[in-house]
């Protein structure tokens, strides 16, 4: 009785030492802390400098996912050059000035950052319901400098933790590491020379809606009919004008009135009307009304944009800016870049309409001329 006695009671000994040892070796929950999900740091702009730039004050913007139920009190934002092991704060870091800019998902939080490269936020330890998506915007914070790194495009970590104390005391309760790196700014440099564009042609496209002078086509134009005393003959030509000169530009016409030999057709000195009949060479830079005498069916035209007085500035002048009213005096300004103040403007197309009116005796003969556009810009 007694061996059997023994046998039972090294049995029970045996199973207590088991018993103890699994009680040692089954891991405890709530030892290890969850993985915080969804994580991620971007380096937001400053009120001046850009978000990655090195040593720049910028803002960091935290987004990531609370996973487990519970209290909240205190979350850390540890800064480091390594993702785990110990830590080393990146040099140049500063986070002792920054400030909670912004918080959703879980709130009510307040700042602490008396401790470089380990702020905190704090609050009154609330439950949160996980999973819970939250956002923290840290603004006022010194990037590293990058001096860590062999250039400044330079890696750094932050290894967020929650805490069901407010102060970030006891055991973390959720944890996950966030990377973002500093990064060498692209400076693009270029230069706007002085710059005027000035093209004539029959005619002048637009490319996307801006006046293309590689549209010009040719400049030998040919009035739409014979010279009558019965009717007035039309033709119309177009110039295009752009230019940064802070006093803007001037176009002036220069060239004699239409010549055959010895002959001519007299040219407007005035602005009037056109006149079957008369012996008249005129022109504007208007779009003219099929009730006028000179009629321009489908093809006179304003300046085109229209002047706005600020990015289009071009206007035709007196004596060519009347609708059915035409002139020519050979160097006269008929057109600048005025409405409102002198000064740069974009491309604007003018058409130029052109009037013959001529007597019953006008002589015989094969009339022509050949007219020269100035444009001058003042710098």
């Amino acid at each position: 009785m007694k061996l059997r006695g023994q046998r039972v009671i090294r049995l029970v000994l045996v199973a207590l030492f088991f018993a103890t040892l699994a009680l040692y070796t089954l891991p405890s929950r709530g030892v290890y802390a969850a993985q915080i999900t969804n994580r991620s740091l971007t380096l937001e702009a400053g009120v001046t400098d850009g978000g990655s730039k090195p040593s720049g004050v910028v803002k960091h913007f935290f987004q990531f996912t609370i996973p487990t139920t519970g209290n909240v009190g205190s979350i850390k934002f540890l800064y480091c050059l390594t993702a785990s092991g110990s830590c080393t704060t990146p040099h140049g870091l500063s986070t002792t000035s920054a400030t909670l800019s912004a918080q959703t998902g879980a709130t009510s939080f307040t700042m602490v950052n008396a401790t470089n490269g380990a702020p905190y936020l704090t609050r009154t330890a609330a439950s949160v319901t996980g999973p819970q998506a939250v956002t923290y915007e840290f603004s006022s914070v010194t990037n590293p400098d990058g001096t860590d790194c062999a250039t400044v495009n330079c890696t750094f970590y932050v290894r967020i933790s929650t805490y069901a104390s407010t102060d970030t005391s006891g055991s973390s309760t959720d944890t996950g590491t966030v990377a973002a790196s500093t990064a060498a700014q692209i400076t693009l440099t270029g230069t706007m020379p002085e710059s005027l564009i000035f093209c004539t042609g029959a005619t002048i496209s637009t490319t996307n809606t801006i006046p293309d002078c590689s549209t010009a086509t040719s400049g030998a134009v040919s009035f739409n009919q014979l010279f009558s005393p019965a009717d007035t003959a039309t033709a119309t030509t177009q110039m295009a004008a752009s230019t940064n000169a802070t006093t803007g530009y001037s176009i002036t016409v220069n060239g004699p009135t239409l010549t055959s030999g010895s002959n001519t057709v007299t040219a407007m000195s005035s602005a009037d009307v056109s006149k079957k009949g008369f012996r008249q060479f005129g022109m504007n830079l208007m779009a003219n009304t099929s009730a006028s005498a000179a009629s321009f069916p489908g093809t006179s035209a304003d300046v085109a944009p229209a002047a706005n007085g600020t990015n289009f500035k071009g206007q035709a002048l007196s004596g060519y800016n009347t609708t059915d009213t035409f002139k020519f005096v050979s160097g006269d300004t008929v057109a600048n870049s005025a409405n409102g103040g002198a000064g740069p403007t974009d491309a604007q197309i003018y058409t130029a309409s052109y009037i013959v009116n001529v007597s019953g005796g006008q002589p015989i003969g094969s009339y022509t001329t050949t007219l020269t556009y100035i444009c001058t810009a003042t710098f």
